[in-house]
């Protein structure tokens, strides 16, 4: 188990932003790895960072367990079970940072667009084919399993439906539930679940359940444009850090 004041200095904040992200704020849940990275490895970091994601799936599924879309998962689900198979068996061949550039820039061109949309008309809800959410659907694992970036991929297909807040909450909950589960298969085949990094996590839990509580809380007194407005800034944001790293570890 972890002892390092600088550990916790760092893993704190990071729960909070995975409680926030779980709570309804996708995407900002992917700063929790690169927060932590600062105190210990990448891959410990993602290690550690699993089974608490697993531990508020359950308090995020049971919330938001009757506001879901079904053909939503349905569509994405058997992409994402590719996805990440891809990204454990391509992780020694694929450049992380090239992964993280090409997501970032298209998660800033998406979110400028919606939000410029947003700026001149009310913002009405799209239907995209099935095989956008299928691809969408791989692009989640893939990114998932290689940068922890899942949340973009999966905010492209979701977010032009335009769903109740909290069914698109919902869907994000269960889906990404499901996801987590699919990763630990690869997590086992590397090792990295050694007995520091679960007791680390273990120590973690607590807050990171209240956390999850607090980002409902939160979310659940935002007006249905007001989240949407919100997810896209952060979909920019979340797009303008991957780039940054991309284009740092390219770079470099």
């Amino acid at each position: 188990m972890h002892t390092d004041p600088l550990f916790y200095a760092v893993a704190l904040p990071a729960v909070l932003i995975l409680g926030l992200a779980k709570g309804g704020l996708a995407g900002i849940g992917m700063l929790a790895v690169p927060l932590m990275s600062l105190a210990v490895s990448p891959v410990e970091a993602a290690t550690i960072v699993l089974p608490i994601l697993l531990v508020q799936d359950v308090v995020s599924v049971w919330v938001f367990r009757k506001s879901w879309d079904r053909r939503s998962v349905a569509i994405m689900l058997p992409g994402a079970a590719v996805g990440i198979t891809l990204g454990y068996l391509l992780a020694a061949r694929v450049s992380t940072a090239a992964v993280e550039l090409a997501v970032g820039m298209t998660s800033i061109a998406f979110g400028a667009q919606q939000l410029w949309k947003s700026r001149h008309a009310p913002l009405q809800g799209t239907s995209a084919k099935d095989w956008v959410g299928a691809v969408c659907g791989i692009a989640v694992g893939f990114t998932s399993q290689i940068a922890h970036a899942g949340g973009a991929p999966f905010q492209l297909y979701m977010l032009p439906k335009r769903l109740p807040r909290d069914e698109f909450i919902g869907t994000s909950a269960i889906f990404f539930a499901i996801v987590n589960w699919l990763k630990v298969p690869a997590y086992v085949a590397l090792g990295q679940f050694t007995r520091p990094n679960l007791l680390t996590a273990a120590a973690l839990l607590p807050l990171a359940v209240l956390a999850t509580v607090a980002g409902v809380y939160v979310i659940r007194r935002i007006s249905g444009a007001a989240f949407y407005i919100t997810l896209y800034v952060i979909l920019m944001l979340v797009g303008i850090k991957l780039v940054w790293s991309g284009a740092s570890a390219l770079g470099a």
